[in-house]
């Protein structure tokens, strides 16, 4: 369950940005963006393997 908080906190972290990006057009929170979205990725990835790992044990 640690792994799912850390993805609402990330998820709830970005908001901000997105909302700069596409009401205001910031170009530097959609580089923020970028980079959120490649670490919703690793820990996505972390998330899956974990989940696999618990199946296999049980």
């Amino acid at each position: 369950m640690d792994l799912y908080h850390k993805l609402k906190n990330l998820v709830a972290e970005m908001e901000h940005d997105f909302q700069k990006f596409y009401e205001k057009g910031n170009n530097a929170a959609g580089t923020r963006i970028r980079k959120s979205m490649q670490d919703l990725k690793k820990l996505a990835q972390e998330i899956r393997s974990e989940v696999q790992d618990k199946k296999k044990a049980e």
